[in-house]
């Protein structure tokens, strides 16, 4: 008999980006071997060997968005989950952190894996109140309760531990 072993924990970092109407950049993706299975989130990715996680974040920012970010903000939380993505188990940490732009268009090339370009359904900054209404699945679920604590200045100050 085998017994599957645990997926490799791999890190990552993603980013509560906002504009300076105070939208979120949230991107659509699917599992490609399962389409129906679709979902909002964070621009973000993992960790390189050796890499800042805050460099992570302005990397992946970069290569998924085009935007350049001079500067990463506070961490906001990590959330650690369990999934299964395109057949496979996947355990993942994502270390979120808050940043602002001034732009709306790319500033470099987008830079997007194949796996990222076979998933990707659109990019989209949305305000509080559309997320709140956001019938989709959201990663994490509680983003507009998070969203609203941030905006009402009651976001605590020691980054949360969110799991899924």
């Amino acid at each position: 008999m085998t017994v599957a072993s645990d997926p490799t924990l791999r890190v990552g970092a993603r980013v509560l980006l906002l504009n300076p109407a105070d939208e979120v950049l949230l991107i659509h993706a699917r599992d490609p071997d399962n389409p129906d299975h679709h979902w909002w989130e964070l621009p973000g990715g993992g960790q390189d060997p050796g890499e800042k996680l805050e460099d992570t974040a302005r990397r992946e920012i970069a290569e998924e968005t085009g935007l350049v970010l001079d500067e990463i903000g506070r961490k906001l939380w990590t959330r650690e989950s369990r999934f299964t993505y395109r057949g496979q188990e996947h355990h993942r940490l994502d270390h979120v952190y808050l940043a602002r732009t001034d732009h709306d268009a790319p500033q470099v090339a987008l830079r997007h894996t194949a796996n990222e370009r076979a998933g990707l359904i659109e990019r989209r900054w949305w305000s509080a109140a559309a997320v709140s209404t956001c019938r989709d699945k959201l990663l994490p679920a509680e983003l507009p309760d998070l969203l609203q604590a941030l905006f009402d200045d009651r976001f605590p100050i020691t980054p949360l531990t969110l799991t899924a």
